[in-house]
């Protein structure tokens, strides 16, 4: 018996890139007037929530590679958006912070930022906007590189 692949409707990885792009098109146009990539955003979010950190960590909150976060991080201390220095203790490792300008291109954008987040909420609703947060945080811990 031969086995049926699902339509792409009801495939999750299309799903899910679909849902993304619908999400994050608003947020790139919010972007754009910041002169800011959404991976920048990204990476400055996780630096200000985080406080000092170092870029490993950076790079698994961001959902980034290494690679990728090294050319982010000198783009943002060339805008001075974050500031990179050597542990005290480790001077092999690295630790980011943001600065005072990051900080306030943050504050300049949260309010449009949150208003698409409370629009999104609103069109799908509070309980299933929640619901969907969960499951895609669930999701995201299931490894599906394991075979049972």
């Amino acid at each position: 018996m031969t086995k049926m692949m699902p339509s792409t409707d009801r495939s999750l990885p299309i799903a899910l890139l679909r849902a993304r792009e619908r999400v994050m098109g608003p947020i790139r146009a919010l972007l754009s007037g910041a002169d800011m990539t959404e991976q920048q955003w990204r990476v400055l979010r996780v630096v200000e929530e985080s406080g000092p950190i170092d870029p490993t960590q950076i790079a698994e909150k961001a959902c980034l590679l290494l690679p990728s976060l090294t050319r982010i991080l000198q783009k943002l201390e060339e805008k001075q958006l974050i500031s990179r220095t050597r542990d005290q203790e480790d001077r092999r490792r690295q630790v980011v912070e943001i600065t005072e300008a990051g900080a306030q291109v943050i504050a300049d954008n949260i309010d449009a930022s949150l208003e698409l987040i409370d629009r999104t909420r609103q069109r799908m609703g509070a309980e299933r906007y929640e619901a969907l947060l969960d499951l895609l945080n669930e999701l995201d811990k299931i490894d599906l590189s394991e075979t049972e």
